[in-house]
Protein backbone atom coordinates (compact mmCIF):
# COMPACT_ATOMS: atom_id res chain seq x y z
CA UNK A 1 0.00 0.00 0.00
CA UNK A 2 2.89 2.33 0.81
CA UNK A 3 4.32 1.32 -1.99
CA UNK A 4 1.28 2.44 -4.62
CA UNK A 5 1.25 5.76 -2.47
CA UNK A 6 4.91 6.73 -3.09
CA UNK A 7 4.63 5.82 -6.75
CA UNK A 8 1.33 7.62 -7.30
CA UNK A 9 3.10 11.01 -5.39
CA UNK A 10 6.31 10.06 -7.76
CA UNK A 11 4.04 9.82 -10.80
CA UNK A 12 2.14 12.76 -9.62
CA UNK A 13 5.66 14.82 -9.13
CA UNK A 14 7.03 13.93 -12.43
CA UNK A 15 3.70 15.34 -14.25
CA UNK A 16 4.23 18.03 -12.40
CA UNK A 17 7.96 18.87 -13.29
CA UNK A 18 6.91 17.61 -17.34
CA UNK A 19 4.42 20.82 -17.08
CA UNK A 20 6.46 23.43 -15.36
CA UNK A 21 9.29 22.79 -18.16
CA UNK A 22 5.98 22.88 -20.76
CA UNK A 23 4.93 26.50 -19.24
CA UNK A 24 6.59 29.45 -20.37
CA UNK A 25 6.96 30.58 -16.98
CA UNK A 26 8.45 34.03 -17.81
CA UNK A 27 5.57 34.33 -19.92
CA UNK A 28 2.80 33.50 -17.06
CA UNK A 29 4.78 36.28 -15.07
CA UNK A 30 4.48 38.88 -17.32
CA UNK A 31 0.83 38.26 -18.49
CA UNK A 32 -1.08 37.28 -15.93
CA UNK A 33 -0.42 40.70 -13.57
CA UNK A 34 -1.72 42.66 -16.91
CA UNK A 35 -4.73 40.38 -17.44
CA UNK A 36 -5.53 40.98 -13.41
CA UNK A 37 -4.73 44.70 -13.59
CA UNK A 38 -7.14 44.68 -17.16
CA UNK A 39 -10.05 42.85 -14.60
CA UNK A 40 -9.39 45.15 -12.01
CA UNK A 41 -9.75 48.02 -14.53
CA UNK A 42 -13.00 46.54 -15.68
CA UNK A 43 -14.44 46.16 -12.77
CA UNK A 44 -14.16 50.03 -11.70
CA UNK A 45 -15.46 50.94 -15.32
CA UNK A 46 -18.15 48.82 -14.74
CA UNK A 47 -18.90 50.04 -11.13
CA UNK A 48 -18.25 53.88 -12.46
CA UNK A 49 -21.26 53.26 -15.05
CA UNK A 50 -23.40 51.85 -12.68
CA UNK A 51 -23.00 54.46 -10.31
CA UNK A 52 -23.62 56.78 -12.93
CA UNK A 53 -26.93 55.23 -14.05
CA UNK A 54 -28.03 55.42 -10.41
CA UNK A 55 -27.66 59.28 -10.70
CA UNK A 56 -28.90 59.43 -14.03
CA UNK A 57 -32.04 58.00 -12.82
CA UNK A 58 -32.56 60.35 -9.91
CA UNK A 59 -36.35 60.66 -9.65
CA UNK A 60 -37.90 63.60 -11.24
CA UNK A 61 -39.53 66.43 -9.22
CA UNK A 62 -41.96 68.68 -9.72
CA UNK A 63 -40.23 72.04 -8.22
CA UNK A 64 -36.59 73.12 -9.11
CA UNK A 65 -33.33 72.23 -6.49
CA UNK A 66 -29.54 73.10 -5.89
CA UNK A 67 -28.02 71.38 -8.63
CA UNK A 68 -24.64 70.33 -9.17
CA UNK A 69 -24.41 71.15 -13.01
CA UNK A 70 -20.64 69.90 -13.33
CA UNK A 71 -21.40 66.78 -11.42
CA UNK A 72 -24.36 65.79 -13.70
CA UNK A 73 -22.80 66.65 -16.43
CA UNK A 74 -20.08 64.21 -15.77
CA UNK A 75 -22.61 61.63 -15.29
CA UNK A 76 -24.40 61.80 -18.59
CA UNK A 77 -20.89 61.77 -19.95
CA UNK A 78 -20.43 57.91 -18.45
CA UNK A 79 -23.67 56.94 -19.11
CA UNK A 80 -23.90 58.02 -22.82
CA UNK A 81 -20.33 56.37 -23.40
CA UNK A 82 -21.71 53.59 -25.47
CA UNK A 83 -23.54 56.57 -27.77
CA UNK A 84 -19.81 58.66 -28.27
CA UNK A 85 -17.30 56.18 -27.65
CA UNK A 86 -16.38 54.30 -31.25
CA UNK A 87 -16.61 58.13 -32.77
CA UNK A 88 -15.47 60.80 -30.61
CA UNK A 89 -13.24 61.50 -27.56
CA UNK A 90 -15.11 63.78 -24.87
CA UNK A 91 -13.34 66.14 -23.38
CA UNK A 92 -14.66 68.07 -20.02
CA UNK A 93 -14.06 71.77 -19.20
CA UNK A 94 -15.92 72.22 -16.22
CA UNK A 95 -15.46 75.62 -13.67
CA UNK A 96 -14.99 74.27 -10.58
CA UNK A 97 -16.61 78.06 -9.19
CA UNK A 98 -19.70 77.07 -10.42
CA UNK A 99 -22.72 77.37 -7.56
CA UNK A 100 -25.18 74.75 -7.41
CA UNK A 101 -27.80 75.77 -10.12
CA UNK A 102 -31.96 75.97 -9.08
CA UNK A 103 -32.84 73.11 -11.93
CA UNK A 104 -34.95 69.76 -12.05
CA UNK A 105 -32.32 67.26 -12.03
CA UNK A 106 -33.79 64.27 -13.98
CA UNK A 107 -34.77 66.90 -16.90
CA UNK A 108 -31.68 69.04 -17.00
CA UNK A 109 -29.89 65.28 -17.42
CA UNK A 110 -31.71 64.15 -20.54
CA UNK A 111 -31.57 67.69 -22.46
CA UNK A 112 -27.70 67.11 -21.73
CA UNK A 113 -27.80 63.50 -22.84
CA UNK A 114 -29.63 64.56 -25.82
CA UNK A 115 -27.30 67.13 -27.07
CA UNK A 116 -24.11 64.59 -26.31
CA UNK A 117 -25.93 62.33 -28.36
CA UNK A 118 -26.88 64.50 -31.61
CA UNK A 119 -22.93 65.19 -31.27
CA UNK A 120 -21.82 61.90 -31.45
CA UNK A 121 -24.77 61.55 -34.44
CA UNK A 122 -23.56 64.62 -36.22
CA UNK A 123 -19.84 63.24 -35.67
CA UNK A 124 -20.62 60.16 -36.97
CA UNK A 125 -22.03 61.72 -40.16
CA UNK A 126 -18.11 62.76 -41.04
CA UNK A 127 -16.10 59.66 -39.99
CA UNK A 128 -18.12 57.17 -40.00
CA UNK A 129 -19.10 54.70 -37.20
CA UNK A 130 -15.99 52.26 -37.65
CA UNK A 131 -13.70 55.32 -37.84
CA UNK A 132 -10.40 54.79 -37.24
CA UNK A 133 -9.72 58.46 -36.27
CA UNK A 134 -12.33 60.18 -34.26
CA UNK A 135 -13.57 63.55 -33.50
CA UNK A 136 -13.97 65.43 -30.37
CA UNK A 137 -16.80 66.71 -28.20
CA UNK A 138 -16.43 69.14 -25.72
CA UNK A 139 -18.61 70.13 -22.72
CA UNK A 140 -17.83 73.07 -21.40
CA UNK A 141 -19.56 75.18 -18.02
CA UNK A 142 -18.65 78.62 -16.66
CA UNK A 143 -20.55 80.76 -14.44
CA UNK A 144 -21.98 84.31 -15.01
CA UNK A 145 -23.36 87.24 -12.61
CA UNK A 146 -26.19 85.56 -12.55
CA UNK A 147 -26.48 82.43 -15.07
CA UNK A 148 -24.64 78.60 -15.64
CA UNK A 149 -23.74 78.90 -18.83
CA UNK A 150 -22.97 74.91 -20.42
CA UNK A 151 -21.97 74.61 -24.12
CA UNK A 152 -21.73 70.94 -25.99
CA UNK A 153 -19.28 71.28 -29.18
CA UNK A 154 -18.81 68.92 -32.01
CA UNK A 155 -16.40 68.23 -34.90
CA UNK A 156 -19.39 67.11 -37.68
CA UNK A 157 -21.02 68.33 -40.28
CA UNK A 158 -22.45 71.64 -38.78
CA UNK A 159 -25.93 72.59 -39.76
CA UNK A 160 -26.87 73.93 -43.01
CA UNK A 161 -28.44 77.62 -43.17
CA UNK A 162 -31.37 76.64 -44.36
CA UNK A 163 -32.47 74.21 -41.87
CA UNK A 164 -31.48 76.30 -38.83
CA UNK A 165 -34.35 77.70 -38.22
CA UNK A 166 -36.32 74.66 -38.06
CA UNK A 167 -34.12 72.86 -35.70
CA UNK A 168 -35.96 73.00 -32.46
CA UNK A 169 -38.81 71.81 -34.35
CA UNK A 170 -40.46 69.02 -32.92
CA UNK A 171 -40.21 66.27 -35.37
CA UNK A 172 -38.04 68.08 -37.73
CA UNK A 173 -34.94 65.19 -38.19
CA UNK A 174 -32.39 65.86 -41.24
CA UNK A 175 -31.59 61.91 -40.02
CA UNK A 176 -32.84 58.59 -42.58
CA UNK A 177 -35.77 56.89 -41.31
CA UNK A 178 -34.87 54.78 -38.46
CA UNK A 179 -31.68 57.03 -37.14
CA UNK A 180 -33.82 59.61 -35.48
CA UNK A 181 -36.83 61.17 -34.37
CA UNK A 182 -37.27 64.07 -34.25
CA UNK A 183 -37.68 64.88 -30.61
CA UNK A 184 -34.20 65.22 -29.46
CA UNK A 185 -33.81 69.30 -30.13
CA UNK A 186 -37.31 69.99 -29.13
CA UNK A 187 -36.97 68.12 -25.72
CA UNK A 188 -33.85 70.17 -25.18
CA UNK A 189 -35.57 73.58 -25.90
CA UNK A 190 -38.67 72.49 -24.20
CA UNK A 191 -36.76 71.65 -20.94
CA UNK A 192 -34.59 74.35 -20.77
CA UNK A 193 -36.77 77.22 -21.82
CA UNK A 194 -40.30 76.72 -20.90
CA UNK A 195 -39.15 74.23 -17.93
CA UNK A 196 -36.37 75.90 -16.35
CA UNK A 197 -36.90 79.76 -17.24
CA UNK A 198 -33.61 79.46 -19.22
CA UNK A 199 -32.39 79.63 -22.64
CA UNK A 200 -30.97 77.75 -25.47
CA UNK A 201 -29.21 78.66 -28.82
CA UNK A 202 -26.63 77.30 -31.26
CA UNK A 203 -23.67 78.59 -33.15
CA UNK A 204 -22.55 76.59 -36.18
CA UNK A 205 -20.42 76.11 -39.45
CA UNK A 206 -20.72 74.00 -41.82
CA UNK A 207 -17.79 71.32 -42.33
CA UNK A 208 -16.58 72.37 -39.02
CA UNK A 209 -19.01 71.47 -36.60
CA UNK A 210 -22.16 73.28 -34.30
CA UNK A 211 -21.66 74.42 -30.15
CA UNK A 212 -25.15 74.57 -28.51
CA UNK A 213 -25.42 76.93 -25.50
CA UNK A 214 -27.74 76.59 -22.67
CA UNK A 215 -28.31 79.13 -19.81
CA UNK A 216 -29.95 78.51 -16.83
CA UNK A 217 -30.56 81.48 -14.28
CA UNK A 218 -29.12 81.39 -11.07
CA UNK A 219 -31.75 83.49 -9.53
CA UNK A 220 -35.04 81.12 -9.69
CA UNK A 221 -37.23 84.33 -9.23
CA UNK A 222 -35.19 85.66 -12.83
CA UNK A 223 -37.87 85.62 -16.02
CA UNK A 224 -36.87 83.93 -18.89
CA UNK A 225 -34.54 85.38 -21.66
CA UNK A 226 -36.39 85.98 -24.78
CA UNK A 227 -35.38 83.39 -27.64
Amino acid sequence: MQGSESSSASDLACRFGQLWQQSDLDYLLAEVPRAIDQCLDGLQRIAKIVRAMKEFSHPGADEKAPVDINRAIETTVAVSRNEWKYVAEVDLHLDEKLPLVPCLHGEFNQAILNLIVNAAQAIAGVVGETASSKGKITVSTRCLSDAAEISVSDTGMGIPEAIRSRIFEPFFTTKPVGKGTGQGLSLVHATIVKRLKGRVWFDSEVGRGTTFFIRLPLDVSTPPVAE
